[in-house]
């Protein structure tokens, strides 16, 4: 496969993942903040500044916005395109990496693609966001899940259909870690509040952030535990949202495109993959709170940012070619 078509196959799942992952952040935030009593502009700091944080665009909010609002946080983080990380962002350069490979998707993916992106571009968006707002983002999570949905019924099992798993897998786990280290930054009103009414309710906006609500309760039925739900979101085996589901998954796709044996590695990507699952399938919640959750999850997205980066120099990169080295070359065998 071409270098250029691994790429935007690559780059398409990747930002329709992170789209669908912002606007249920988002919507569940929105949610969370009708729970509250006397809100002011302090608490509405301290609620959305975790937000923006965890999507690591904090710098850039503030060098646009002097205060975290609804409004400038909904704004920033929906249709905001300076923000390369919004949601109308993420989804017309799903849509441009999309058209580059027109011929690699089928037509019902791109005919999904397109429909989002049309609404995103004319004013029926805008109008739904100021008329119900949980409406607009529920309709760009219901794109998404079609789209994946698609992709899985309607895509030829080959290197395309790996590279666009590749893609979604870590989107979603760097995803995942980032949803988690929001309760990182959230503030509780005392110390005395640990465990209290409010945490409660900011770890369940955790867990339905990530989707894991229900899978989670099934597993530990009404028992909302921090270690618990650190414990299901980082180290579940079957949880497909869960870290380390995530790279599982990433790691197989990876030795299905080289053809390498899972029990060894043909390149870096590979290596680092495998290196992140084994520490994940031999972890524990007790060393991630002894190293610090916060440090813990920090650690896990810098390795994922590797992995991407040693993925893209594999399969991706495409070297500089040195045109005076090449006609030299070519005038020396013409002598």
């Amino acid at each position: 496969m071409l270098s250029r078509v691994a790429d935007s196959i690559y780059w398409m799942a990747r930002y329709i993942e992170r789209a669908e992952n912002i606007a249920r952040l988002v919507e569940v935030n929105l949610q969370l903040l009708l729970d509250f009593q006397d809100v002011d502009d302090n608490k509405l700091k301290e609620h959305w500044d975790p937000l923006i944080r965890s999507t690591g665009d904090e710098e850039r909010f503030y060098s646009k916005y002097s205060k975290a609002t609804s409004e400038s946080v909904l704004e920033f983080l929906t249709f905001e395109l300076e923000n390369p990380n919004s949601v109308l962002s993420c989804v017309f350069n799903a849509r441009e990496n999309a058209r580059m490979v027109r011929d690699q998707i089928t037509f019902e993916m791109w005919e999904t693609l397109n429909k989002l992106y049309l609404f995103l571009k004319s004013g029926r968006a805008r109008q739904l966001f100021e008329a119900d707002v949980h409406e607009f983002y529920q309709q760009i999570k219901e794109h998404s899940h079609l789209f994946q949905g698609l992709a899985l019924a309607t895509v030829s099992r080959d290197e395309g259909y790996d590279f666009l798993q590749v893609g979604s897998y870590i989107e979603r786990a760097d995803k995942t870690t980032r949803i988690l280290d929001i309760k990182y930054h959230m503030l509780l009103p005392s110390v005395t509040d640990v465990g209290g009414a409010v945490d409660v309710t900011q770890w369940t906006a955790v867990l339905r952030s990530a989707s894991a609500y229900e899978a989670y309760h099934q597993l530990y039925v009404a028992d909302v535990n921090p270690a618990k739900i650190a414990e299901f979101l980082i180290f579940s085996e079957t949880f497909p949202r869960s870290i380390r589901f995530c790279v599982q998954m990433l790691n197989e796709c990876l030795h299905r495109i080289s053809g390498c044996p899972l029990a060894n590695y043909s390149n870096e990507a590979e290596r680092l993959c495998g290196r992140l699952l084994s520490e994940l399938n031999y972890g524990s919640v007790e060393e991630v709170f002894q190293e610090g959750l916060h440090e813990y999850l920090d650690r896990i997205q810098d390795r994922l940012n590797e992995i991407g980066g040693s993925t893209y120099k594999a399969y991706m990169f495409l070297p500089p070619v040195d045109m005076a080295g090449e006609i030299q070359v070519q005038q020396q065998q013409q002598q």
